[in-house]
């Protein structure tokens, strides 16, 4: 079951799946259920009736936030209801074709003698809703909250319940979302989603590469451009360094958005096979627009970004970097590079600093492309 909301489609791995169990998990006030209502309507205008258990708000509540989000049409059913036994007995005489549960902490049985939202009644709820989805049931969608840690009474306590686990991840107080699936037994786990918070609910982003790199200074030393992959989709990420000499014995490593353990390896590469002092500077890294980055293709460009914050050379503003460094200094291949190519020609890059290996598949172009086999041919090729 489609909806128009491709981002939503994509992670499910094509939409979803009648009779699957869903859970998206997130943060409270992340946009959960503003996201779930807008798909519940999309829903009900293609397929039918859909039926909305609502728990931790009014019916009215509810009914207001659906008509400022304008997704009041439709064969949308309003339940305010946590005993498991009513939400069933109320599937059996609708007959939905999928029930949103908001949310899965809230939701009890009377014979546990526990509080909802503990443990127990979490995995027998749970258990109950699957048997109602496997029994030519209706496809149904759990939301639960999160906290920071992701462990307390929350989405990880049923990842081995549902088929799907979505998480709603993203900064409060920003307007950007994304959409990840931790487990997916209809699709890939490698997909990404990313949508805008705003008024009328959660937009998509059919252009996250545009996006993040929209307000990405030009002529700024310490700042590079590498294409990773999410899933089947190639997003432009900027990485920015910043190295500045140590008041400290020992210099500081910080990173946001790549593995701390990954800058170190990299900042000791540069140092041994690149001549870069290092050992007498702080080294931070950040990746823009909060993506977390965990492939290795991004290694040169968090090389050539860190030699040119040290140097204070900035590198070309049309220029992407790609490439894995190994140990002794050398540039590997990464995988599928001309789509990873044809999304940065689409953004207006024109050079491209490649591993060699990955050059010679590419062939004779019509764009600057230069291969390279050791980091510190990059080093001279980026920082002119």
């Amino acid at each position: 079951m489609v909806t128009s909301i491709d981002e939503w489609d994509r992670v499910l791995g094509g939409g979803l799946v009648p009779g699957s169990l869903v859970m998206v998990g997130g943060e409270p006030g992340i946009g959960k259920s503003t996201l779930l209502l807008q798909v519940a309507h999309l829903l009900a205008k293609r397929y039918g009736k859909i039926l909305y258990v609502t728990s931790e708000e009014s019916l009215r509540q509810t009914k207001l936030r659906a008509e400022r989000l304008g997704t009041i049409e439709g064969e949308i059913y309003l339940l305010a209801e946590t005993n498991i036994e009513v939400i069933i007995s109320q599937v059996d005489s609708l007959k939905p074709k999928v029930v949103i549960i908001d949310s899965i902490q809230t939701m009890y049985l009377d014979s546990i003698q526990t509080a909802p939202g503990s443990v127990s009644q979490l995995r027998e709820c749970a258990a109950r809703f699957l048997r109602l989805a496997k029994d030519n049931g209706p496809a149904i969608i759990l939301i639960g909250h999160v906290t920071k840690e992701g462990i307390l009474a929350g989405p990880k306590v049923l990842e081995h319940l549902v088929d799907s686990v979505l998480y709603l991840e993203g900064e409060r107080y920003q307007a950007y979302r994304i959409l990840r699936a931790a487990k997916n037994r209809f699709g890939s786990t490698n997909e990404l989603g990313v949508f805008e918070m705003g008024g009328f609910g959660l937009q998509q982003v059919n252009n996250p590469s545009a996006i993040l790199l929209a307000e990405r200074p030009s002529g700024t030393a310490g700042s590079s451009v590498v294409a990773c992959l999410e899933g089947t989709r190639p997003i432009l990420m900027e990485i920015q360094a910043l190295v500045s000499q140590t008041a400290f014995g020992n210099p500081r490593r910080l990173s946001t958005g790549i593995d701390l353990n990954r800058i170190l390896l990299l900042s000791a590469v540069l140092e041994k096979r690149a001549g870069l002092p290092l050992s007498g500077y702080d080294v931070y890294l950040n990746v823009t627009g909060g993506i977390a980055i965990n492939e290795p293709a991004a290694d040169l460009a968090v090389c050539l970004a860190i030699a040119s914050s040290l140097k204070d050379k900035p590198l070309e503003a049309n220029t992407l970097v790609l490439g894995e460094v190994g140990l002794a200094g050398e540039v590997r291949a990464v995988t599928q590079i001309e789509r990873r190519i044809e999304e940065a020609l689409r953004l207006g890059f024109t050079r491209f600093i490649i591993p060699d290996g990955n050059k010679k598949s590419l062939g004779d172009q019509n764009f600057e492309i230069h291969g390279v086999r050791l980091v510190t041919e990059a080093l001279e090729l980026g920082l002119v």
